[in-house]
């Protein structure tokens, strides 16, 4: 960068303008004022000045006088130019630290003020100094004025006296009273604090500088604490009698305190205690001082106090400590401690707190007794439903199973009355399978599976359920979300939340079902992670806010009377609970309803989708053996008479143990071992491990209704049939494991 010529000597002769140009628009309006007459001045203009070998900020002061000639005309102009740069750059450093020293003042843990003249009126206060007196406005009051209250307990004549005789005044744990509020109560307070006198030039006092710091609680403690130490401190009989006066002042709180004060010795006792440890207590000060306090306390609570009292030792206060002390009738109280470590001690205070752990008590129990009494009602209403429905279910099954003895039946009837009871038990055990996912008990089948994928597919199904007259919309993202999910359930819960929603819009309106991938469900307050999100919106009526509580209740419903059994949101109630998700309910009475399903999301895509098995005819056993493990008589029957009719030969043991040594009697004499889950002692799970161990080669085929173990963990990678199965089924389920066991000894062998 090419650096500017000097303005001299050059600047003789030349235009003013150009001499001045990077100043010009500061100083043309002055020369212009100048050149019409008028003398001008201004101060501080700014410029960079290029001099001593580098550019530096400058600053100038600028005078401009008219000259006339001898007709009066303003001719040309005197120019006096004063450089102020150094004084500017003073003033500049002076301000900053003047802020400095202000930020200080203002920061200042304790409080600080400046009063000026005889008259001790307040140039500054810091916010510690407002917030002791009360935060009254004083700023340009004096003293007088603004605390009268000090001014009557004789702070002003400590003023006068500093202000007179121009010596520092020091006062440690002076008290005072003073309003919180102009016109609120008053409090007594304890100061340190300092009157500086403040001195001009001449050495003479202009003011007091006021500094010092609240130390009320290290005050009282020491004045109810210390009461003797402050007693011998004075020989003569005047002096001891003012000591024992101002300390039975002072000492009031420490004698009629509902607390229990006390100064707590680090080797685990109290030296001194207040009258209340009597009161609460029933145990005097003789009975309590110098005594261990595991001896006071209640055995469950020592652990506890041990590390609080060790807490203390390191200096650290404990406040809102509970424990229980011992009383003289052998009863025990809670007390609520803080305690302060000084000088080696710990002066702690005690506030008896049973009567509220009594009252926290009684309210647990009422909450205990409300919640009890909620879920018997949500029990017998269960029960109720449960009971309803299978009477019904019962019904049909009893007409049908009574008219099928009736002599010279048609077949056409007869079928008829066959086939109500397959459907009867069909519905039966839909019923208990929605009960069962409800109660988080049915056995899942969990794989991995693209949410958008199943919503697309099963849509066209939710419209024949729908009907023409509600419009679906469905919004499905195009990345895959996977969970690991029962696909069956997943679409079972899809179907009750759309079978719900068209009864909420009297089967006209509009259903949007919408997949998105969600990091979390902060409504809900469940763990946080990834998660896929299927919510279904209705343009129905909307649900109304004192039901939305209950809609996931099994049998509750707001349909009228045969519309609905009121277990489909139990289902997937259940199913999501089950499947470490959650389900979501929100409503505006009038604007419709959203459910929103969420499931765990996972990464990566399933494995390759096996080729299902066509249907299958019953197949023939061919004398292969089986061994059938089931506790109840009736069951047990059934499974080895069909087995028989489908020509298996069978063996029956009732229990786990009996099955193991039926298999140890005789090796091999077993293809396929048939056994219930629900057994007393070992039950299936276990059992099928067992025979895993010993017989590898041997597979187990589980059958269950309802199993928390199933329910908790899956079926460790055994082959299930629910109950109630079909004997199409069981020969499918049977002739699979038999043909699996002879492929793995084939290829073994």
């Amino acid at each position: 960068m090419r650096r500017p010529p000097p303005r001299h000597p050059a600047a003789l002769g030349g235009s003013f303008r150009d001499l001045w140009h990077d100043i010009w628009d500061a100083v043309e309006p002055i020369l212009v004022r100048a050149y019409a007459g008028e003398a001008t001045h201004r101060d501080g203009i700014a410029f960079i000045m290029h001099r001593n070998g580098y550019p530096e900020e400058t600053f100038f002061s600028f005078g401009y006088t008219p000259v006339r000639d001898e007709a009066g005309r303003v001719a040309g102009m005197f120019c006096v130019c004063t450089e102020t740069t150094g004084r500017l750059q003073a003033e500049r450093e002076a301000s900053a630290g003047r802020r400095r020293l202000e930020q200080l003042f203002a920061q200042a843990p304790s409080f600080m003020a400046v009063l000026r003249g005889p008259d001790h009126r307040f140039e500054l206060a810091n916010p510690a100094y407002l917030r002791l007196v009360g935060d009254r406005p004083v700023i340009g009051r004096t003293v007088a004025d603004a605390l009268p209250d000090a001014v009557a307990q004789g702070y002003l004549d400590l003023l006068d006296t500093v202000y007179r005789s121009g010596e520092a005044f020091t006062a440690t744990a002076s008290p005072i009273t003073l309003q919180a509020q102009a016109d609120g109560p008053a409090s007594e307070r304890y100061l340190d604090f300092v009157y500086q006198p403040i001195f001009n030039d001449d050495g003479a006092v202009t003011g007091i500088f006021v500094e010092g710091v609240d130390v009320t609680d290290r005050a009282l403690g020491e004045i109810a604490l210390r009461r003797s130490e402050a007693e011998l401190r004075y020989l003569n009989a005047d002096l001891e009698r003012q000591v024992i006066l101002r300390t039975h002042e002072r000492g009031l709180t420490w004698q009629v305190s509902p607390d229990l004060l006390g100064v707590f010795h680090p080797d685990g006792y109290f030296e001194r205690v207040n009258p209340a440890w009597e009161i609460v207590l029933g145990r005097t000060e003789s009975e309590i001082a110098g005594r261990p306090l595991r001896d006071l306390i209640h055995p469950d609570d020592w652990p506890r106090t041990r590390a609080a009292i060790d807490a203390l030792a390191e200096n650290d206060p404990v406040f809102r400590f509970e424990n229980r002390y011992r009383t003289r009738d052998g009863l025990y109280r809670w007390i609520s401690w803080t305690a302060v470590p000084e000088g080696g001690r710990a002066y702690c205070s005690g506030r008896d707190i049973t009567e509220d752990k009594a009252r926290e008590a009684a309210l647990d129990q009422a909450q205990d007794a409300l919640r009890q009494a909620q879920k018997m009602e949500a029990v017998g209403q269960l029960t109720g439903g449960v009971a309803h429905d299978f009477n019904n279910l019962l019904t049909v099954i009893k007409s049908s199973t009574d008219l099928l003895k009736r002599p010279g039946l048609p077949e056409e009837r007869r079928r008829r009355y066959v086939d109500a009871i397959a459907d009867t038990v069909a519905r039966a055990a839909k019923l208990t399978g929605q009960l069962l996912a409800f109660a988080r008990r049915q056995a899942l089948k969990p794989e991995i599976f693209n949410v958008g994928t199943s919503v697309a597919a099963i849509s066209e199904m939710v419209g024949t359920l729908t009907g023409v007259r509600i419009a679906i919309v469905v919004e499905v993202p195009d990345e895959p979300c996977y969970v690991h999910a029962d696909p069956s359930q997943f679409d079972t819960a899809l179907v009750n939340m759309a079978v719900n929603a068209r009864d909420a819009m009297e089967g006209q309106g509009r259903l949007i079902i919408r997949v998105r991938a969600s990091e979390g469900i902060a409504p809900l307050g469940i763990a946080a992670g990834a998660f896929v999100a299927v919510s279904l919106t209705d343009s129905g009526a909307g649900i109304a806010a004192g039901d939305l509580h209950r809609i996931f209740e099994p049998f509750y419903t707001t349909k009228g009377v045969g519309q609905g059994t009121g277990l489909g949101l139990s289902q997937v109630f259940g199913f999501a609970k089950q499947s470490g998700g959650e389900v979501f309910a929100e409503s505006v009475p009038g604007e419709g309803a959203t459910f929103t399903l969420y499931l765990p999301r996972v990464a990566g895509g399933p494995a390759a989708e096996a080729v299902p098995e066509d249907a299958e005819p019953l197949t023939d056993g061919h004398g292969t053996c089986v061994l059938v493990v089931e506790d109840n008589p009736d069951v047990g029957g059934f499974a080895t008479q069909t087995l028989a009719e489908l020509g298996y030969h069978t063996v029956w043991a009732t229990n786990a143990a009996d099955a193991l040594r039926q298999i140890e009697r005789i090796p091999y004499r077993f293809e396929v071992v048939f056994s219930d889950v629900v057994m007393p002692g070992m039950n299936g799970i276990e059992l099928a491990k067992e025979i895993a161990r010993r017989r590898p080669d041997l597979p187990v085929v589980l059958a269950s209704g309802y199993s928390h173990v199933l329910a908790a963990e899956g079926s460790h990678g055994f082959e299930l049939l629910h109950k109630p199965y079909s004997v199409e089924q069981l020969s499918r389920v049977l002739r699979k494991a038999v043909a699996q066991s002879r492929e793995r000894r084939r290829r073994l062998s």
